[in-house]
């Protein structure tokens, strides 16, 4: 196999080519966006009509209107159609991720006295709806359901659906499918890509209206999300894979290399670099690659080949620890996992980050499906200041207040100063002498 991995060396790297090594591939979605235009337009204008057009145009599926919604029937087929180790796994990580996120979810309110007799705090409450967006264009992914759709769950949203695009034959993944039943998910329907946004932003005569959309995607369905920002609540973004592999002079270079597959195998979008400071760590992972490549399917070869041999992945060498995180933290990756004996010590040099993985024991693998924490993390930069999908993605609280008549006094001659320096009268005069005519 004759691939020749990315390296640089960032102390020869001009400023100018050292930022192109933070761009990814949605970085500028013009493109992407002029194209997603007539798509959402046609889902808007067509309904129904247009999500199947869609399916068979872009998913190679020949569906109808009244196979848009994942029936009880298919339901039950995937149940049946999935082996029992798979069932079991989705089982344990759906176990897992619930007792994670159970711990994110706040009380129903909270309140304390910041004044004698004066009382703030907030009530937490549910967002009504969600759409969570399962892809499926590189295969299938019931991990990213469990992620997406548990958290909402665990907030109480009133209304969750899953959208996914159709295989060839017109079913969704029997796993997928699985998955949903297993945490009690009913409706599931089959659109994807910029006309599944649509789709939930507007609704259609099947689909719902939904406030919010989640889950990760192709440039086009991100595209889609940011042009219909404001019709639906886009979350978090959510596009390729990327990740770093930081390993220090501790580590074996080929363990580095194994690691750096992860994200860099889920396709061609993807980025991924290992960044280390050891010359003898950077040559041992580059010349594993051959024997990692070996075996792994050639479709995945394909995908992190494209991503490690090209201008998103690589080898990066670092001059020193500084300089190798100084780079990490100026491109906010989606995961960070570190490699050392002791990797907790670089844990309060890291700044940027969806998730940090700490150690030889602690690969991305775990993350994306059974240890708990959420695999939906803030892709292109935006780690720097996004947090993973969470409880709280799915929840708003509302300011709450009381003030006692012994707190009034004191809140209402301060609050009086402050309303007559910035000229609001009416204001003033709601906490003047004025309003004890009336209070009973």
């Amino acid at each position: 196999m004759n691939k020749n991995i990315s390296f640089w060396e960032l102390e020869k790297l001009t400023s100018k080519q050292q930022q192109s090594l933070l761009q990814r591939t949605e970085s500028d979605l013009s493109d992407y966006i002029t194209q997603v235009q007539p798509i959402i337009a046609k889902v808007r204008e067509q309904g129904d009509q247009a999500l199947v057009d869609c399916a068979a145009r872009f998913d190679g599926a020949s569906i109808t209107i009244d196979q848009l919604r994942v029936t009880d029937a298919e339901f039950v087929a995937a149940q049946q159609q999935l082996d029992s180790e798979t069932l079991t796994a989705i089982r344990f990580a759906a176990d897992n991720i619930r007792r994670y996120h159970q711990s994110q979810k706040p009380g129903e309110m909270t309140l304390q006295e910041v004044r004698s007799g004066s009382f703030v705090g907030e009530r937490f409450l549910p967002i009504p709806s969600v759409a969570c967006y399962v892809p499926r264009g590189k295969g299938s992914f019931p991990s990213v359901l469990l992620m997406n759709a548990i958290p909402a769950l665990v907030a109480e949203v009133k209304r969750v659906i899953v959208i996914t695009p159709p295989g060839a034959d017109g079913s969704v993944d029997a796993a997928t499918l699985s998955a949903c039943r297993e945490i009690g998910i009913t409706e599931v329907y089959k659109c994807g890509g910029a006309q599944a946004v649509a789709a939930v932003a507007y609704g259609t005569e099947t689909l719902p209206r939904c406030n919010k959309i989640v889950g990760p995607g192709s440039p086009w369905m991100v595209a889609a999300k940011q042009v219909l920002a404001n019709r639906i609540d886009p979350g978090i973004p959510a596009g390729p894979s990327e990740s770093i592999v930081f390993a220090d002079a501790g580590i074996d270079g080929k363990l580095a290399a194994l690691d750096l597959l992860i994200e860099a195998e889920h396709g061609p979008d993807s980025s991924a670099y290992l960044v280390t400071t050891s010359r003898e760590v950077a040559e041992a992972a580059i010349s594993a690659m051959p024997e990692h490549w070996a075996g792994m399917s050639e479709l995945r070869v394909e995908y992190s080949s494209t991503v490690l041999c090209g201008p998103m992945g690589g080898v990066v060498l670092a001059a020193d620890t500084a300089a190798a995180f100084e780079f990490i933290n100026a491109y906010a990756p989606e995961h960070l996992q570190i490699l050392s004996l002791d990797p907790w010590q670089y844990l309060g040099q890291i700044e940027n980050a969806g998730e940090v993985l700490l150690g030889q024991h602690s690969p991305s693998t775990l993350g994306n499906f059974v240890l708990g924490c959420n695999a939906v993390l803030p892709t292109s930069g935006a780690a720097a200041t996004v947090s993973p999908l969470g409880v709280m993605d799915f929840m708003k609280f509302m300011s709450v207040a009381y003030v006692t008549e012994s707190g009034y006094p004191e809140m209402a001659k301060q609050a009086r100063v402050l309303a007559t320096y910035e000229g609001f009268d009416g204001h003033a005069n709601a906490v003047s002498e004025v309003r004890q005519r009336y209070i009973r």
